[in-house]
């Protein structure tokens, strides 16, 4: 069972290889974020923000019953 517990991947002292961990994984959520998140597609995918502001603070409308049939919910 001691032995299990002994085994590591690598003969590198452990500092040294958390330090390599910890910097393989900085890179790969660094490259992650270049690919996905640093940019819009486009520029004309931005809001005004005025508008979203209106449509998140907007009170939502009620919601209608599913059961019931649509004659019946208008009233």
């Amino acid at each position: 069972m001691s032995f299990a517990l002994n085994k590591r991947f690598t003969r590198l002292p452990l500092a040294v290889e958390i330090t390599v961990i910890l910097v393989v994984k900085i890179a790969l959520l660094t490259v992650l974020w270049k690919a996905f998140f640093s940019e819009p597609q486009t520029k004309k995918m931005r809001m005004p923000t005025n508008l979203v502001e209106q449509h998140m603070l907007s009170p939502q409308p009620a919601a209608i019953p599913s059961h019931l049939p649509p004659s019946e919910a208008r009233q």
